[in-house]
């Protein structure tokens, strides 16, 4: 299983980027796919999930709203689409599944200020 995040960067407040994870080694369209973020001093925290099929999503309360989770199994990616930026949300933007055991991407950073 490998996840392989890209997309990051530094935006202003009020901002957008879009975040990609790319997957391989396993059968993506069967697995629920989460993005989490970790901030400096902090602990990582789940920013939102999307059944194998896309047809569910869930979200962290902080992002409803502003942030949207996609994904196309024909490319075996999962997306992360992040509106109206605040400097809050600077992280490390993580991918994550399940299978048999936690797999985690190696992290996308994105900066958000002026």
């Amino acid at each position: 299983v490998q996840l392989v995040e890209s997309g990051g960067g530094l935006v202003q407040p009020g901002g957008s980027l879009r975040l990609s994870c790319r997957a391989s080694g396993f059968t993506f369209s069967n697995y629920y796919m989460r993005w989490y973020r970790q901030a400096p001093g902090k602990e990582r925290e789940l920013v939102a999930g999307i059944t194998g099929t896309g047809g569910t999503t869930n979200y962290a309360n902080s992002m409803k709203g502003r942030f949207t989770i996609s994904r196309d199994n024909a490319k075996n990616t999962v997306y992360l689409q992040m509106n109206s930026l605040k400097p809050e949300d600077t992280a490390v933007y993580y991918c994550h599944t399940f299978r048999f055991v936690d797999y985690w991407g190696q992290g996308t950073q994105v900066t958000v200020s002026s």
